[in-house]
């Protein structure tokens, strides 16, 4: 592995030098400068960017953390904060948890590990705030994303998830659809999303045909569907809580050969790509991930500025976008 001393040899001068023209600091001759920079093409030298920070005591690094980047959107959201972050200057370490604790505290304790300057957070079903206390001591600040967490220590930036399935809800109760399933994640968004779905429904007297809690999973969503369509009776519309519970219910309507929105309708939440390009296009609840991405970024540079300042926390709306997957024709009741 090529070092600073190879570079400073194959240049003719010292290690301080290189270093003086890797920074563009200090002064130096435009024919140093250029002796320099030959070197480091011709024996392709990286500077060691950890080492670097360690020294200055700064980063150039944040980290994310999020809990499924299968999920598109976190992975929506991971381009919004690359995005965002690359404006100021900084790189990205994306850390996928899989919901899995053991997998969160080992990447938490690598972003310490990275001297990263702050993380952008996704917390699992069982977080436990032990692993952000440690790494708080370090002294790296945190912002979560997506899922609130039951600490008021952190900031925040998520959607106002009872709102918006309270308004998808809305929206299929309008359409004429009276025994609506619900397929809801099991974690703190899924269930924040499942209590907007029933006080909607509490709000018009009616009861909810099912509300399934499971894993936000696209295999869990078919299997959910498929229970649903071997009853006896079955729901005339189906609400999801994320793109891949949608994803796995369409599959399992499809198979079944059941007619979207006639017979039972759908509605969900996230943009995809796919929701737009299947017949008919799916009704959904559009995060603003890009304003997340930002806000997050902004939030984590408010507190990498200012540490001891107040928490924020940021609640967003949503967008409703209505397409031919929820919307009936008076034919279809």
């Amino acid at each position: 592995m090529t070092s600073i001393k190879d570079v400073a040899r194959q240049a003719g001068v010292s290690t301080a030098t290189v270093s003086r023209v890797i920074a563009n600091k200090g002064s130096f001759k435009a024919d140093t400068r250029d002796k320099v920079l030959n070197a480091i093409a011709q024996l392709n030298y990286r500077p060691n960017l950890i080492a670097r920070s360690l020294r200055v005591q700064t980063s150039t690094k944040i980290g994310l953390v999020v809990s499924d980047i299968r999920n598109p959107f976190f992975t929506a959201i991971a381009r919004a904060v690359e995005d965002a972050a690359y404006e100021r200057g900084y790189s990205v370490l994306i850390c996928n948890t899989d919901e899995n604790p053991e997998k969160e505290a080992l990447y938490l304790d690598l972003m310490h590990d990275e001297n990263v300057a702050g993380v952008i957070f996704s917390p699992t079903q069982q977080f436990s705030s032990s692993h952000t206390k440690d790494s708080q001591r370090g002294h790296i600040p945190f912002v979560v994303i997506d899922r609130a967490i039951s600490q008021d220590e952190y900031d925040l930036v998520q959607l106002d998830n009872h709102g918006a399935a309270y308004e998808l809800t809305e929206h299929l109760l309008a359409q004429g659809y009276q025994k609506l399933a619900g397929l809801f994640g099991d974690s703190a968004t899924g269930m924040a999303r499942k209590q907007g779905f029933l006080a909607a429904l509490s709000a018009h007297g009616i009861a909810p045909f099912a509300t399934n809690v499971i894993a936000p999973r696209i295999e869990q969503g078919y299997l959910s569907t498929q229970k649903l369509l071997e009853q006896s009776e079955q729901p005339d519309a189906i609400l999801t809580s994320n793109s891949l519970l949608t994803a796995g219910a369409f599959q399992a309507l499809r198979a079944r050969s059941v007619r979207i929105p006639k017979e039972i309708g759908l509605a969900g939440f996230d943009e995809t790509t796919w929701g737009e390009l299947v017949e008919p296009a799916i009704t959904i609840i559009a995060q603003p991930t890009e304003e997340i991405g930002h806000t997050a970024i902004e939030l984590l540079f408010a507190r990498i500025a200012e540490p001891e300042r107040a928490v924020r926390k940021v609640i967003l709306s949503g967008s409703l976008r209505v397409h031919g997957s929820s919307t009936r024709q008076s034919g279809d009741y």
